[in-house]
């Protein structure tokens, strides 16, 4: 979302840093949210977000939620009691072998079975 924000140039700018530092990966889960949130809070066009998404793509592997993303966010979700849909961002990140998640909704330095570190790239 910041790397849109007008109004948030210090997070927008990290944004930008973070995906010219690290080989990002997105999974269609953080897609879908970003366009949810684009339409119901910011009233974006639909035709303004579906450009915005491939510029997204256009610098990040897009990932699939499939059942083997469901089905592991289901045993995250038990097991660390994270919102489901926090546990597919997860579940894809560990799917597809990613060393970080980059997020300012979970705890920060936190390691998820012990291979996915959790950076809030706004606190450093």
């Amino acid at each position: 979302m910041y790397l849109y924000s007008e109004d948030e140039i210090e997070k927008r700018t990290r944004a930008c840093d973070a995906i010219e530092k690290y080989d990002c990966i997105t999974s269609t889960q953080t897609l879908i949210e970003f366009s949810n949130v684009c339409i119901k809070k910011l009233h974006i066009p639909a035709t303004i977000i579906a450009k915005s998404i491939d510029e997204i793509a256009a610098v990040c592997t897009v990932t699939p939620v499939d059942q083997d993303v469901i089905k592991k966010a289901l045993r995250l979700h038990r097991q660390y009691k994270y919102s489901y849909y926090d546990c597919l961002i997860i579940a894809s990140a560990l799917i597809y072998n990613c060393s970080y998640l980059l997020t300012e909704d979970l705890q920060d330095r936190q390691v998820i079975e012990r291979s996915l570190a959790v950076r809030n790239i706004f606190m450093e």
